[in-house]
């Protein structure tokens, strides 16, 4: 197949599993037809997929990460301490984890075409990963109660499924509802802490940490760049195990601006 037939391919296949859209009309640009897999994609509810269609959906995402361009550590140039700042998409990095900014249920962004990064490394994933986070979840609440949600700061590991990275690391960061306080400081640097554990715990020598907190959470994005490098900093400093690479990934001109400026001063 080529791609665009994959695409059709995978409409037809999202729309007839949907119920709701099945019969709908398939556009005819290639920007609306991605636009369509992408919203299937995220509205899709939890479920294991049909094995030919999931050879498909693999097939067109990895084929559409490459022409994206794959970005590897040897691209990345170290500012300081095996640290750097890297600015674009999370899921073009081939690193050992991409910590991903999740919301309390785990299951991924279901608002068709949103931006946040919650959203994007589950699209590019593939469905796979909202299947894992789910039963996942499933075994928790087992464990803890059937209205457990994930607390913040908890992270979670899956694989990465057709991203670039091996493993994807979930975590919840703090909600500013009104004012910053030092309780929220403090959870957001236990997402960098507990995160940089995770990392210790399963032998993963490189992670690319999104801004956590910073977007619909409305953390002030220059106290948690300040937040973040100190946090890493301190790590480094407490344990012997070394991270062959810590990347700062950022979206905005801004937070690149404020990582830069803070570990210049560091």
């Amino acid at each position: 197949m080529s791609q665009e037939q994959q695409l059709d391919f995978l409409i037809s296949s999202f729309l007839e599993e949907s119920g709701e859209y099945h019969g709908a009309q398939i556009p005819e640009s290639l920007p609306e037809k991605r636009r369509i897999l992408r919203s299937l994609m995220n509205i899709r509810i939890p479920g294991k997929m049909n094995d030919k269609v999931q050879v498909v959906q693999d097939s067109y995402l990895q084929s559409r990460i490459e022409a994206n361009g794959v970005v590897r550590l040897a691209d990345i140039p170290i500012i300081k301490d095996n640290i750097s700042i890297w600015q674009g998409d999370i899921t073009r990095l081939a690193v050992d984890a991409i910590v991903n900014a999740a919301n309390s249920q785990m299951l991924g962004c279901f608002i068709p075409m949103h931006t946040c990064i919650d959203n994007c490394i589950h699209t590019f994933a593939g469905v796979q990963l909202r299947w894992e986070c789910h039963n996942k979840m499933i075994q928790l609440r087992k464990k803890y109660g059937k209205d457990y949600e994930q607390p913040t700061a908890v992270p979670m590991l899956t694989e990465a499924y057709n991203l670039p990275a091996k493993k994807v690391i979930h975590i919840v960061g703090p909600i500013v509802q009104e004012n910053l306080n030092p309780a929220l400081e403090t959870d957001l640097a236990s997402c960098y802490w507990n995160t940089l554990e995770m990392c210790r715990e399963n032998g993963l020598k490189s992670v690319a940490f999104c801004c956590i907190s910073t977007g619909v959470f409305h953390f002030p994005n220059k106290r948690a760049a300040e937040i973040a490098v100190a946090t890493i900093n301190k790590w480094f400093s407490e344990n012997n195990y070394r991270m062959e690479r810590v990347i700062f990934n950022v979206f905005k001109d801004e937070d690149r601006r404020y990582y830069g400026e803070i570990l210049d001063a560091s």
